[in-house]
């Protein structure tokens, strides 16, 4: 890395300390967050580190600042083990455009490409080195560092997303089961392993599987306050999921997640119809496919990506406004780790999600139908009746969500006590904070839903599932058992005389929503289970207990999306920092500094974030800065990027 010579004076303490001058001088921000200082120290001093911190946190420089201060006292190159080829591009021009050297090691470079990169290495011209874990644990590239081991010219491995190493975990990818040999080969180079989403289980198995038993662990909050939680009863999913796009994100960056490539392209294609630039993004599409929608969305405003799972992994885009589900994910893991997409800038953003009875049966024999050994299943099963209460929950979404990740106190998966709340507050979040009962900025805190008791309509449905079972030895789905429970004639009733059952009709005074409602508590409860190809009913040995009255059930009363009032695009955000307030000649300013930016953006093939994040662009626009030392002053301006373009910064003010 070249010399850093435009910038002001640092501070003393940052000249004695040589993280906070490389945050300062480097990165352009004044002080760490968090834990994030103790990580950087811990890491420099050669310490292994095993690092929680959600999206949108930090951690990038959790390893980039030891990397950079490691080399300037000679320890050598630091390598980050990334899963995500794609977008080890725009990291390394991230790095590039803040003076530091980078470079990746993947499929996409040619072999003279290949032969330059590791010529750079060996004369220890590089700072970080990118690569897949497949390329890490490929004989060839461990010959390659063991050559830098010999020159002392190894000095880190970063390993980023490190929850797929675990079985447990939502993005478990075997190679990752092989970088147990980072530390067995060289034992001596200190390690930092990374993730944004783990439960106790994931972090376990993390600790094992990279034998990081004496790393220091730091788990910061997980908490998300600027993310807004609702969650919906589906009717309409699409009409219910445009309302919501309509009233409250028109224009805005977002993304949709599906359960299937199908539902992908058939919701991409609609939106595409409804006027909204939308673009589809699963395994089945084309690699040039896929990287060409991912380029766009990351580089263009305004686009909707749907998609399914296999997209988001590592995106850094700072604006992404909402993320919707269309289908219920499969765990909180996935749900957290998705969710977490939106607001990485801190500004305010949705977390929105439609999900019913068909989901909730889908998923429950996806786990039981999978060829996995039975106690992956019990787990999977038991993440799934965790996310269920969370869908169903009547009390307070993000206490519940923090409470999986042992921060707080959770509440009883079968909610509250009839027309009250449980009391939820009173645990201490990893970084001390208090947690309380009510977030302030989740559906149920905002509007309390109403609350019914559904302990007999429980069990009229038990008892009827019982009566096909017992009876008749008859299985049937939760359709035909709704239609026997209201007393509605059908051609499968008449064929199966089910009029003569003496459950025929008892619970014709509650509408086909409500039952649908019970029945997916049933399911959620583990009172019903889903059976064969057909969804069939079955009762489970949990039902005793509701059937003896021993057991009480209790729902919402709906989840509609009118019950939350619109967030709309003026919604402060709960981010710890308020945002930047701009008169007029200041948002004039701003216009301009971003017609700027995203021609220089594609100057450099970057998204226009990587160049200036939009937080920087608000406090350039408001300042209003007439001289160099004040443009340094910004946060997020630092030396390389001071030098590169502090002058046009200066000249785009002063004409717009």
């Amino acid at each position: 890395m070249g010399p850093l010579t435009i910038r002001s004076v640092p501070s003393p303490s940052s000249a004695q300390n040589p993280a906070l001058s490389v945050l300062q001088q480097v990165f352009g921000y004044p002080s760490f967050r968090g834990q994030q200082a103790d990580i950087v120290d811990t890491v420099i001093a050669g310490r292994d580190a095993l690092v929680l911190m959600p999206t949108g946190g930090g951690k990038s420089l959790c390893y980039q600042i030891p990397a950079i201060v490691r080399q300037q006292q000679g320890r050598g190159v630091t390598l980050v083990v990334s899963p995500l080829i794609a977008l080890m591009h725009d990291q390394v021009g991230a790095l590039e455009e803040v003076g530091v050297k980078a470079a990746f090691l993947n499929s996409t470079l040619d072999f003279e490409a290949t032969r330059r990169i590791e010529r750079q290495l060996l004369s220890g011209e590089l700072t970080l080195l990118y690569a897949a874990p497949e390329r890490v644990t490929n004989a060839r590239f461990q010959a390659l560092l063991d050559s830098l081991h010999e020159r002392e010219l190894l000095g880190l491995f970063a390993i980023d997303e490190a929850h797929c190493v675990s079985q447990w975990g939502h993005d478990f990818r075997e190679d990752y089961l092989q970088l147990s040999l980072l530390h067995e080969r060289w034992p001596d180079v200190p390690r930092i392993a990374l993730t944004a989403t783990a439960d106790a289980h994931t972090r376990a198995d993390m600790v094992e599987r990279l034998q990081l038993q004496d790393a220091r662990s730091f788990i910061s909050s997980f908490d998300r306050p600027n993310i807004r939680y609702r969650v919906v009863e589906k009717k309409d999913p699409r009409a219910q999921f445009l309302r919501f796009l309509y009233d409250e994100h028109k224009g805005d960056a977002g993304i949709v997640y599906c359960g299937s490539r199908k539902k992908v392209d058939e919701t991409a294609e609609w939106l595409l119809a409804q006027g909204i630039k939308a673009l589809p993004y699963h395994a089945g599409l084309d690699t040039a496919t896929r990287a060409k929608n991912q380029d766009r969305f990351l580089r263009e405003d305004g686009i909707v990506m749907v998609a399914t799972i296999a997209f988001g992994m590592g995106i850094d885009k700072p604006d992404v406004r909402f993320v919707a589900h269309l289908d219920l994910p499969k765990n909180i893991e996935g749900y957290y780790q998705e969710t977490g997409r939106a607001g990485r800038d801190g500004e305010a953003a949705d977390a929105w999600m439609a999900y019913g009875l068909a989901d909730v049966v889908q998923q429950r024999r996806m786990i039981d139908e999978g060829e996995a050994h039975e106690d992956f299943k019990r787990i999977q099963r038991s993440k799934l009746d965790a996310l269920l209460a969370l869908a169903e929950s009547t009390d307070c979404r993000r206490v519940r969500l923090l409470g999986y990740f042992g921060e707080g106190e959770s509440p009883p998966a079968d909610g509250p006590p009839l027309g009250g709340r449980a009391p939820l507050g009173g645990g201490e979040g990893p970084q001390g904070r208090r947690l309380g009962a009510y977030c302030g900025n989740c559906d149920n805190c905002l509007n309390p839903p109403a609350v019914w008791d559904a302990s007999e309509p429980a069990r009229m449905a038990l008892s009827c599932v019982y009566r096909f079972q017992k009876e008749r030895g008859q299985r049937f789905g939760a359709g035909h058992l709704i239609d026997v429970l209201r007393g509605k004639e059908t051609d499968k009733t008449r064929q199966h005389r089910h009029q003569e059952l003496s459950t025929w009709g008892i619970g014709r005074l509650h509408s086909e929503t409500q039952w649908r409602a019970v029945l997916r508590q049933l399911i959620a409860l583990g009172a019903l289970h889903v059976e064969g190809e057909y969804q069939t009913l079955v009762l489970a040995d949990e039902a005793r207990p509701i059937l003896r009255g021993e057991q009480a059930v209790r729902l919402r009363e709906g989840s509609g999306e009118g019950r939350v009032a619109k967030a709309g695009k003026t919604r402060k955000s709960a981010a710890t920092a308020p945002p930047v307030h701009l008169d007029a000649d200041a948002q004039q300013r701003l216009e301009a500094l971003k017609a700027w930016r995203t021609e220089v953006a594609r100057e450099h093939d970057l998204p226009a974030y990587l160049i200036f994040p939009n937080s920087t662009l608000n406090e350039l626009a408001a300042r209003n800065p007439s001289s160099l030392d004040e443009v340094a002053a910004v946060s997020g301006v630092g030396a390389k990027k001071l030098e590169a373009y502090g002058r046009e910064l200066l000249r785009v003010l002063s004409a717009s």
